[in-house]
């Protein structure tokens, strides 16, 4: 019986191990690729063309859950969590958004370390740097188990210049 828990442990560890190597191999960590996706790229601070704060509450909303930028800006968004669980904010394409929130149903624990996500403890605040490079919607939304589902979630809207 203790060996089967010891290996059934040590499956699960190289689960999560051969998923974390592999998000890390695509390219989208904090490591620094210039990597440009659908929905833009980790933006240069000194770039940034303007602040806008955003806050993340217990009701599982954002406030503001709309944004207005232009095609090409770069924006610092000022996150703060106001509640008193832990929210994440997560910008993607609505499927890409989803795809992610069936892996934290798994894994909900799991730690972020790409540009486009940060996740805060209650009374926390943080930075995402984003360059909007195309036109149209993106998405963002927080992936912890029941936020999505609750309306956790909100959109980018990117102008033509």
């Amino acid at each position: 019986m203790k060996f089967a828990k010891f290996v059934s442990s040590i499956i699960v560890v190289a689960s999560i191990a051969a998923i974390s190597t592999g998000a890390l191999a695509s390219g989208n960590h904090a490591g620094g690729h210039d990597e440009e996706s659908a929905i833009g790229k980790a933006g240069v601070a000194a770039k940034a063309t303007r602040t806008v704060t955003v806050e993340m509450a217990d009701s599982m909303r954002y406030t503001p859950s709309e944004i207005q930028v232009k095609k090409g800006e770069t924006i610092r968004f000022v996150v703060k969590n106001v509640g008193k669980v832990r929210h994440e904010l997560s910008l993607g394409t609505e499927k890409e958004l989803l795809e992610h929130l069936e892996q934290m149903k798994k894994f909900p624990g799991m730690e972020h370390d790409e540009p486009s996500k940060i996740t805060l403890d209650s009374g926390k605040q943080g930075e995402i740097v984003w360059q909007f490079t195309k036109a149209g919607t993106v998405n963002f939304a927080c992936l912890m188990p029941g936020h999505y589902e609750a309306g956790m979630k909100g959109q980018v809207k990117v102008g033509a210049k």
